[in-house]
């Protein structure tokens, strides 16, 4: 099959300047230009007569220019006024240059389009775009595309840019036609001249549809690349070689003895499917999701067991020093009784200190190392790393997830995220992961009632804080900054410290945050699991991984400035033993509409998956995901909500093309991914 691989992959024909302002968009080969699609479209078709041009809509009107002016009232302003047969229309400009002053020249002959609004001397554009003409000159015969752009690249260079390539390259289908066909697609060099030279049957409105054929076809190709480049992922991992673990499940049976609760049908089902890939020649790379509470820790321990009884080292990391610290404390209590040695890197840790535990790890000694990116550092080596863990996983990039890995020949992974995916999301950006799922809470957690207040009602949240102290019960009271920000002016959590101590000075009060040294924060953190503070004033720190089930309150500052995946991490911070569980959201008014959205989404649903669903709504897979630190090349034009049917197609055929037609499948993936398909193998 002929495609166009070669001549497309080549840098775009431009000068430097210009080639600088098209990397910034992403455009670097020449296929680039013909997939960077208009944002919108400009009606250069219809000439309205100027006393007939509608309201409320960008309109072409043509006039003789009969006055223009610069104003200095109210402000420095260009005031012209064109004139037709059947009426006159201002054109106002508020930034302008000479060459607008002289295009405005009385007796020239203009177009101007724009939208046409009421002003204080009657009918007006502001703004309009302008082009001078001559009387009778013809008028565009198909709608004008506005492509994204950057500062210095204009439309008509871009125009020039994209119109030679599309005139200059093979468009080459990489479908094949009975598939195609099948699919009701139409053909791809169709799709993208309609859409960046669409004929005057189609109306703006229209060629920004997501239904329109043309837009479907170009979904359906992004969605099967994605889908394309993930079973790639998965097969080269099939294919990779790793440590066989089966362990003989003696040190598990003893940590089961001893655990006060028993597993959930849940934990015990997910356990079984790690356990089982752990047996297989080719690395794991499982993700365990569960909401919050749900218990992935003891599924953590219980895998790392396995590990451990086979002769291997396991590696567990988190993304902050205080969630690795808890992981480790919880780990080291369940794990030292039955004689196995648990190492803990950070950055923070003296110089002798990470030496000895770098050695411990280094030699054997420690069978389970668990800490920050600290393990990932060139001086930390394993004897016989089997199994790498990591929490949260989303919180890292790629590069510190792979350099992990790398610690081992090919060890096995397991990742771990208290943020559920949405189904959309398992089914594209984690095709290449097997997924287990918690989805089953411990018996004896209570429901935790949500509670939405304006901070203006501070003092009756106080009162409330004090009566649930009174009741033996512990709060947290959760502030986003530590330290004043002149921009933001939200309450500090120092200054919070300092005010909840003057009100409330009956109870003992800790504060902990981000900028405190490791040691500090974990005795504060110590005497509030002990129960020896009564209130704990804290940053989001506290987000993930800590267990306190005396905590029944939980008072979150500025709600409306947190994404709601850190909402629902720190509202499961309490709920977490039998007393009655509260969680308070303190706004500030006025609420923008994105911060409404977020705080009735909270406060309606406590299921993290229907949560998630509505986040990825909300803020699209690139803010979810993270994306800008992981490096996942994200979706340009696929929509995962509305475009599921094209998600199920895409994931169907993927591995039929690859398995039937192989050069269709690479023509494909070299459109639309090359040089990026290793961000998402990662």
């Amino acid at each position: 099959m002929n495609h166009p691989v070669d001549i497309a992959s080549q840098p775009p024909a431009a000068p430097a300047a210009t080639a600088k302002k098209l990397d910034k968009l992403g455009i670097r080969r020449r296929f680039d230009l013909v997939l960077h699609l208009p944002l919108r479209y400009e009606d250069e078709t219809h000439l309205y007569p100027i006393a007939q041009a509608p309201y409320g809509q960008a309109v072409l009107v043509e006039g003789e220019v009969t006055k223009c002016e610069v104003q200095f009232r109210p402000r420095r302003q260009l005031v012209a006024q064109i004139e037709d047969k059947s009426g006159k229309l201002v054109l106002r400009f508020i930034h302008f240059y000479p060459n607008t002053q002289q295009a405005l020249a009385v007796g020239s002959r203009v177009r101007a389009l724009g939208e046409i609004r009421r002003g204080f001397f009657g009918d007006e554009m502001v703004h309009p775009k302008l082009r001078a003409v001559r009387e009778g000159e013809a008028l565009a015969d198909s709608l004008t595309p506005v492509y994204p752009t950057v500062n210095g690249l204009t439309q008509p260079v871009l125009r020039r840019l994209i119109h030679a390539e599309l005139k200059a390259l093979p468009l080459a289908e990489t479908l094949p036609d009975e598939l195609r066909r099948s699919l009701g697609l139409m053909p791809f060099a169709d799709a993208v001249q309609l859409l960046h030279h669409p004929g005057p049957e189609y109306s703006a409105t229209q060629l920004t549809d997501g239904n329109l054929p043309a837009w479907q076809r170009l979904k359906f190709d992004e969605l099967l690349a994605q889908q394309l480049s993930m079973r790639l992922a998965y097969r080269a991992r099939r294919e990779g070689t790793a440590p066989v673990i089966s362990g003989d499940g003696s040190l598990r049976s003893r940590l089961a003895a001893n655990l006060p609760f028993a597993l959930t049908g849940a934990q015990q089902k997910v356990l079984a499917e790690i356990t089982a890939d752990l047996a297989l020649p080719h690395p794991m790379n499982r993700l365990l999701q569960g909401d919050v509470g749900s218990g992935k820790t003891i599924v953590a321990a219980m895998s790392a067991l396995a590990a451990i009884e086979a002769g291997f080292q396991v590696a567990l990391m988190a993304p902050t020093e205080i969630l690795a610290e808890q992981h480790y404390l919880k780990l080291s209590a369940w794990l030292a009784p039955l004689g196995i040695s648990v190492a803990w890197l950070s950055g923070s840790l003296r110089k002798k200190a990470r030496g000895e535990m770098a050695a411990s790890i280094a030699s054997g000694e420690a069978r389970l190392a668990v800490g920050t990116h600290a393990l990932f550092q060139d001086d930390v080596s394993f004897e016989r790393l089997g199994l790498v863990i990591v929490d949260e996983q989303h919180r890292f990039g790629v590069g510190q997830r792979l350099a992990l890995q790398q610690k081992g020949a090919e060890p096995h992974q397991l990742m771990m995220s208290a943020t559920p995916i949405p189904r959309t999301l398992a089914m594209s950006f984690y095709a290449d992961l097997d997924v287990s799922v918690i989805d089953e809470l411990p018996p004896g957690r209570t429901p935790i009632v949500t509670k939405l207040i304006s901070a203006e009602r501070r003092d009756a949240v106080v009162s409330y804080v004090n009566k649930t102290c009174g009741e033996g019960n512990q709060v947290y009271w959760v502030c986003p900054l530590i330290e004043e920000s002149e921009a933001l002016q939200l309450q500090t959590a120092v200054d919070t410290h300092v005010v909840l101590q003057q009100d409330l000075p009956q109870w003992r009060i800790g504060l902990v945050h981000g900028r405190m040294k490791a040691a500090e924060k974990a005795a504060v953190m110590a005497q509030f699991a002990a129960g020896e503070l009564h209130l704990l004033v804290a940053t989001t720190v506290i987000e993930v991984g800590v267990d306190v089930p005396n905590a029944s309150l939980m008072v979150i500052e500025h709600a409306e400035r947190m994404g709601l995946a850190q909402l629902h991490q720190l509202r499961g911070r309490v709920g977490r033993g039998a007393a009655k569980s509260t969680c308070v959201l303190l706004f500030e008014t006025p609420l923008s509409e994105l911060a409404k959205a977020r705080l009735k989404v909270i406060y309606e649903n406590t299921d993290g998956f229907e949560i998630a669903r509505q986040d990825l709504n909300i803020r699209g897979p690139g803010e979810f995901l993270g994306a800008r630190q992981s490096g996942l090349p994200m979706l340009r034009f696929a929509d995962l909500e509305a475009d599921i049917e094209l998600l199920e197609a895409a994931r169907q055929l993927a591995p039929q093309l690859l398995q039937r037609w192989p050069q269709h499948a690479h023509a494909h993936l070299v459109r639309w991914l090359a040089g990026r398909e290793h961000f998402l193998k990662a």
